[in-house]
């Protein structure tokens, strides 16, 4: 693997049509639901990546029937009708929080023990958010070494019938984690979000794709959902592209003037994410939509003032078009941010600083001020997005160097040789 790759600057417009691979966030939730229903599922446009490797590896490791084609984007999965095959695992998640998260709460509908680790960096990943809320829903379940952060212990019975709360304001991924099980749970369940939810447009997310598998769920008012039981049943389904990714795409047509359309994408996308595209136009980009496509085209580029809590995953991607704007950007209300794979805010704001610009860090988010850049090696934090945000500000600014380019692999192991070929007319 090589310890950096050199971005090459483009000398034209970046023009061109490309599909990313099937969305990491919808994969991940499509496997959990699958491996919940009754009877056989069959999914189309899985993403094969780090991140959904480990959670087919853990969904075997619990005696579940997982088959996925050579090309690794085609997957059957025979299911469990709500139950855990295993009646117990030991499970290395790596540095996947979704997996970590979904896994913990599908496992307390086995009967048995399950430990859920991950790497150095998943140890200090907070999960005690979702303990609590399965402590009160009566499961025996503990963070092994008692800092909040996996390894998580579960002592397993089943889920009950019950009310219980959980924290929306660290990761929505807790809300989600309980939503997915709660159908398959012996009797009605209740969840009431307490705090802010960050990240709504993936709660949203998961119940659409549980309902197409079946789940019957609804959301009483703001914040507090309910379940009637039931499970999931088998069913096709095809996962969309990854908007998250797209946003790459996007933004090297805004930086560089060019044109770029996503194939598979659209207003209808069940992925938060696609709000990106609107930042965008509001920074002087024109949006063009269509059925299955959307395409960008830049302009000249304005600094925003934006809150990005709904769409964090591309507050990365931003602060990598926001140097080539004219005056200031300033991304809000992302605190949460601080949580992922690094702390995200004080990385950006690091590694902008590194090329010469004026970035300050606030605690719910930064600031980015153009001005004249220098070549810098870019560090990534073992973080994907970081590198793929910053080969993107690469495409103008020439001497920037991606440290540690194979971090990508957690969701686009591709990255660099679809952005090389969307690049290839503009070099």
């Amino acid at each position: 693997m090589a310890e950096f790759r050199t971005i090459s600057p483009v000398s034209r417009p970046v023009c061109g049509v490309i599909r990313p691979p099937g969305s990491k966030s919808l994969t991940n939730r499509a496997l959990v639901l699958a491996a919940l229903a009754e009877g056989e599922s069959r999914l189309t446009g899985v993403l094969d990546s780090d991140d959904t490797r480990v959670m087919i590896e853990s969904l075997r490791r619990l005696g579940l029937g997982v088959n996925q084609d050579i090309d690794g984007c085609r997957v059957e999965i025979k299911g469990g009708g709500g139950r855990i095959p295993a009646d117990e695992g030991d499970l290395e998640l790596q540095n996947s929080g979704t997996s970590i998260r979904f896994l913990t709460a599908l496992c307390c509908l086995g009967q048995g023990v399950y430990r859920l680790d991950g790497n150095a960096r998943m140890r200090e990943r907070p999960i005690q958010p979702l303990i609590d809320a399965l402590e009160s829903w009566q499961v025996d379940v503990r963070s092994e070494h008692g800092t909040g952060c996996p390894p998580v212990l579960v002592r397993a019975n089943g889920l009950r019938g019950a009310t219980i709360q959980v924290s929306g304001e660290i990761s929505s991924q807790y809300l989600s984690a309980l939503l997915m099980v709660a159908p398959c749970a012996d009797g009605n369940v209740a969840i009431e979000v307490q705090g802010e939810l960050v990240s709504r447009p993936y709660v949203d997310m998961t119940l659409a794709v549980m309902r197409s598998f079946g789940g019957r769920i609804e959301e009483a008012e703001t914040g507090r959902f309910r379940t009637e039981g039931g499970g999931y049943r088998g069913t096709d389904y095809e996962i969309e592209p990854d908007a998250s990714a797209a946003s790459y795409f996007f933004a090297a047509a805004a930086v560089t003037g060019g044109e770029v359309t996503v194939q598979g994408l659209s207003k209808d996308s069940l992925q938060g994410d696609i709000g990106f595209v609107d930042v965008l136009e509001n920074m002087g980009c024109t949006v063009d939509w269509g059925e299955d496509a959307v395409t960008v085209r830049g302009g000249e580029l304005r600094g925003v003032d934006v809150d990005m809590n709904a769409i964090s995953d591309t507050a990365q991607t931003l602060a990598c078009v926001a140097p080539f704007a004219v005056g200031p950007t300033h991304i809000r209300n992302v605190e949460h941010m601080r949580a992922k794979e690094t702390d995200r805010v004080s990385a950006l704001v690091t590694e902008l600083r590194k090329l010469g610009l004026d970035a300050r860090e606030r605690a719910d988010g930064l600031t980015i001020v153009p001005g004249e850049m220098h070549a810098a090696d870019i560090a990534t934090y073992d973080d994907h997005r970081m590198a793929m945000s910053f080969a993107i500000l690469g495409l103008r600014q020439p001497g920037v160097r991606i440290l540690d380019p194979g971090c990508t692999a957690k969701t686009y192991p591709n990255y660099f040789a679809d952005l090389d070929r969307l690049c290839v007319g503009a070099r």
